[in-house]
């Protein structure tokens, strides 16, 4: 096995906070997009860019590249010799879930067919690493049906010690998330309605509008972006965490035990791999506002102990997940 480059370089896409503070801002190289107007507000304007700017990172000097991708890093071209790792989140969005993808632009008639030239793009460049490693089943299986390969399976590490356990002594449930369509915030917000509870929304996105509009008249309070301190505060607070939509692998619930509350979360996706059902959160079938309102009613926080959240979230800490990467890169390498 070769031994690990002591200062890796590390790219980002327009942003140099894209590596926030985990990398000394001499060791990012950043795309052209860095240079382009409006590039965090108007970030979605330049996805037919996106693939080129992957692309024309010069990798050359590597032998092996680890990349974390959504959906473009793994397209980035390595040496014929290298081996690239891709740690994938997910399948991009776009292709296999077209439909709620392109509602999420304005002219949806005419972001269709350039998001399909995207597609076909996205599915090419999946051909490229050397090996991919999904953070869940739930992706890995869309690994194997969107792009026809196999995927090792490592969990999402989980800041564990960012948070401490609370008391849950609020009487509100709370939602963590960015503002999303898919995210289904809107569902949370009908179902806290009709249960007659309050609900506290923590995070920022382009559905914001939209959501407050539907929450006029609601119990609802948005706190957009808030620091550790905050989140951590207001989660380790509520009776419990709500995840209302299909996530890729749910992250929430384990920063939620983390801070000793449950979850009640949809029965779908990652969620049903994080949470460990009457334990660690509770499952709605129906992604309906009655159906997680009931869920809501009858749910009852007294049965969850925060010492067993806490450490059903020590399980997935950075220090196991930097181990197992390793080991899978490792394996990788000739």
């Amino acid at each position: 096995m070769r031994a690990w480059p002591e200062a890796p370089v590390y790219t980002a896409l327009y942003d140099e906070r894209a590596v926030g503070d985990l990398v000394p801002p001499e060791r990012v190289r950043t795309s052209f997009l860095q240079w382009f107007p409006l590039r965090e507000r108007a970030f979605r304007a330049y996805a037919p860019l996106y693939p080129r700017a992957f692309e024309a990172f010069d990798l050359s000097a590597y032998d092996l590249v680890v990349s974390s991708t959504t959906a473009w890093a793994k397209g980035v071209i390595v040496r014929p010799d290298a081996v690239h790792v891709c740690y994938i989140n997910t399948v991009s969005r776009f292709v296999f879930d077209e439909a709620r993808y392109v509602g999420g632009f304005g002219a949806a008639a005419l972001a269709r067919p350039l998001i399909r030239r995207l597609a076909a793009w996205d599915v090419r460049a999946a051909q490229r690493p050397t090996r991919f490693v999904a953070n869940s089943h739930n992706v890995a299986a869309r690994v194997r049906r969107w792009y026809g390969r196999e995927a090792d399976v490592l969990p999402c590490p989980v800041d564990v010690d960012g948070f401490t356990p609370g008391a849950g002594n609020g009487a509100y449930y709370a939602v963590v998330s960015r503002l999303l369509p898919y995210k289904r915030i809107d569902l949370a917000i009908a179902a806290c309605a009709i249960a007659g509870v309050p609900l506290h929304v923590v995070g920022t996105g382009p559905d914001e509008r939209r959501l407050k509009a539907l929450a006029l008249g609601t119990a609802t309070t948005f706190h957009g972006a808030v620091d550790d301190a905050t989140r951590n505060a207001l989660l380790g607070d509520a009776r419990a965490a709500i995840l209302p939509g299909e996530e890729d692998f749910g992250l929430v619930p384990l920063e939620a035990a983390a801070a000793g509350r449950p979850t009640i979360a949809y029965a779908a996706g990652g969620a049903l791999e994080t949470i460990v059902d009457g334990e660690t959160g509770a499952f709605f079938d129906d992604a309906q506002p009655r159906a997680l309102a009931e869920a809501i009613r009858a749910f009852d926080p007294a049965r969850y102990d925060p010492g067993r959240l806490r450490a059903h979230a020590e399980e997935f800490r950075p220090e196991r997940f930097v181990a197992r990467l390793r080991a899978i890169v490792g394996e990788t390498v000739p």
